[in-house]
């Protein structure tokens, strides 16, 4: 992980460092420069509903432009649909989303795709690294046009709904759809249109600074609160850029990327369509997911946290279905990136081929009970595990739940945080051994 980039792009607090518009514009001109070296003529930027996604937009447009490659701008648009579009649009060489994800709006972020929809390797963050830190430019005379993208939500759209037949089905879906006030507000009802689902939308009228306010993936209780109100058969929540899902089923209970992962894998293996009999996942997978794959017979690879490194991982041992816990679950054989709107159209797939509610469907999986506390820390990232206190702490945790649990201490990817995971039998240990580990971390850190 470099100076600029974590496990997601780089992501900071707007109109500060690293999130400013004169590092904006200078990630602008080394995109459009790694452009230029793959003999293509634009890049399309896209931007979830942030107050500060137009004026990122701007520098990101101008930056482009100043080394004489075109933009389209693609407006609020979700993240997947960014990679779709930069795989689809023959003259497009990359593309960017403005996106913090699931941060609160004062945050805000810069997710780059080359070619293909593909996210950037190390050795390329790397190499636009060192151009985005270095000095100035000498710019050519030859300036690219910036214009608008005006049918891209359309398009992503179009591309979504025409992979499903939910036509004849013999009873409308009765679905409530949380959009988090962020980049599918416009778009979802594009795909889930009243004609073929009982629909209704909430948390879908954006002002700038409501994104993932009390809403969306990481909030769930008034979408399932309203999932019972009105008896819906499924409640879905899309996170601030919609590359997660999370689903609530028809009794309120929320259900994650784990358990909607093995969900989605046992009916791929059942009609043939798994790939290569293997699902990837993250460490951060709850141990009764790994459990549930074994007992369905399905290979089970681990790989690091992000899904970028779940795609890598897939594409290595050709696996089709990967994901997170946190709700990104990438089908490698439609897209190239976590898709929350692909996630939910293939969940409602499996409802309705099986007949069978979610409530049945998640007890493929037995979660165990599962703390995670993000502990704010130093930016600087100092080695935890040298501190005696700390690694001390962590090892007679992990003694004591032996294996009927585990721990995974880490920082995060975009903030300063350490967070701080733990698994065992029961929620009260559980509980008890990650606050003890944290309580360290706060004392010698």
């Amino acid at each position: 992980m470099g100076q600029l980039f974590g496990t997601d792009g780089i992501r900071g607090r707007a109109n500060a460092y690293p999130m400013t518009c004169e590092l904006a514009m200078k990630t602008g001109q080394a995109v459009g420069i790694l452009t230029q070296k793959s003999s293509n003529r634009c890049v399309i930027i896209g931007r979830d509903t942030r107050v500060s996604g137009q004026m990122l937009e701007s520098a990101l447009a101008a930056g482009i432009a100043s080394v004489g490659v075109d933009v389209m701008i693609a407006g609020v648009i979700p993240t997947p649909a960014v990679a779709y579009l930069s795989s689809t649009i023959e003259s497009c060489g990359a593309g960017i989303m403005i996106s913090a994800s699931h941060n609160p709006y004062y945050d805000n972020g810069i997710k780059i795709f080359q070619k293909g929809g593909i996210k950037l390797s190390d050795d390329q963050e790397v190499g636009l690294e060192k151009m985005i830190l270095g000095p100035s430019l000498d710019l050519p005379s030859k300036i690219g046009l910036i214009s608008p993208a005006n049918d891209a939500q359309t398009q992503y759209a179009q591309f979504l709904v025409k992979k499903f037949n939910f036509q004849n089905t013999p009873k409308k879906l009765k679905l409530v759809i949380d959009t988090a006030n962020g980049a599918a507000s416009f778009c979802a009802p594009q795909v889930f249109n009243s004609e073929i689902f009982d629909v209704s939308f909430s948390h879908n009228q954006p002002n700038g600074t409501n994104i993932n306010d009390e809403c969306g993936s990481q909030h769930t209780q008034n979408l399932s609160d309203q999932v019972k109100k009105i008896n819906a058969d499924l409640g879905l929540a899309f996170d601030g850029d919609a590359d997660r899902l999370i689903a609530v089923d028809e009794t309120g209970r929320q259900i994650t990327g784990d358990t909607l992962l093995a969900v989605l894998a046992g009916f791929a293996k059942q009609t043939g369509k798994l790939g290569n009999n293997i699902v990837v996942s993250t460490v951060m997978s709850n141990v009764g997911f790994g459990n549930a794959l074994a007992q369905l017979g399905i290979a089970h690879e681990i790989t690091g946290v992000g899904d970028r490194k779940v795609l890598e991982r897939m594409k290595k041992t050709g696996a089709l279905l990967g994901g997170e816990d946190s709700g990104h679950i990438i089908f490698l054989d439609e897209q190239t990136t976590g898709d929350g709107l692909l996630s939910a159209l293939k969940l409602i797939e499996v409802i309705l081929e099986t007949q069978t509610p979610l409530s049945e469907l998640a007890e493929i999986m037995t979660v165990y009970p599962q703390v995670l506390i993000n502990v704010e820390v130093d930016a600087s990232r100092p080695d935890f595990m040298k501190v005696p206190m700390i690694s001390e702490t962590i090892k007679e945790v992990e003694s004591q739940l032996g294996s009927q649990g585990r721990v995974l201490v880490r920082y995060s990817g975009t903030q300063p945080l350490l967070r701080v995971m733990v698994e065992g039998p029961e929620e009260n240990l559980t509980r008890q051994c990650c606050e003890k580990i944290c309580e360290a971390i706060r004392k010698y850190l």
